[in-house]
């Protein structure tokens, strides 16, 4: 039987051009692992910036307080009535809520004159309701739009003060009580940085 040379040299190029096909297809499939797993990386990185960025531990805050520490000041977001009745030692309030059920993030101007008076060489820490509570993040959003940079407690009031033991050091348990790190009153006797002045009283009802 006599061999076909166009034949062969046919079979020869699809032969070559299947292996230059498989060749790229699987480069390309290594490269793009090496790529995801450097992505991958990267945002696991940023992830952690952010994280440590913006959020204080709970824990090295009350730490802070045990010593005494006036480099920072605290903000409780929520209204005015709630800060009143109770809210975590040394905390002013700049209500984002006009009462317990009625937001107040349309008063964009307000809040952040509030925050813009406060001294700029301290470290500024808001806090909410509670973990998943969106308030912080909505706050710290429209103030950052605003060139305001704040920083958020780990957890909000309702983990403060009903969990104490949720976040404090286990040797600590007997050692500590929520009671201590609380407080009652219009604004807090220990925050003498505070110019901001609630718009409600005791005894209206119409905030």
């Amino acid at each position: 039987m006599k061999k076909n040379p166009t034949l062969n040299l046919k079979l020869l190029i699809i032969g070559v051009l299947f292996i230059s096909i498989a060749g790229g297809i699987i480069g390309s499939l290594i490269s793009t692992k090496i790529q995801s797993g450097n992505l991958a990386n990267e945002l696991i990185k940023e992830y952690y910036d952010i994280e440590n960025a913006v959020l204080v531990s709970p824990h090295s805050l009350r730490k802070r307080m045990d010593k005494k520490d006036t480099n920072y000041i605290l903000v409780d977001l929520r209204s005015p009535q709630e800060y009143q009745r109770e809210h975590i030692k040394t905390a002013i309030n700049i209500p984002a809520y006009i009462n317990p059920d009625t937001s107040a993030y349309n008063e964009v101007e307000r809040i952040t004159q509030a925050f813009q008076k406060l001294p700029k060489d301290k470290e500024i820490i808001v806090y909410c309701y509670s973990i998943p509570c969106m308030t912080g993040r909505k706050i710290g959003k429209m103030l950052a739009d605003h060139g305001v940079y704040v920083k958020s407690l780990g957890i909000g009031w309702n983990e403060w003060r009903y969990f104490w033991r949720l976040w404090n050091h286990e040797h600590e348990w007997s050692l500590t009580k929520v009671e201590d790190y609380i407080e009652k009153g219009t604004v807090s006797e220990s925050s003498d940085s505070a110019d901001y002045i609630s718009p409600c009283t005791e005894g209206d009802f119409d905030c």
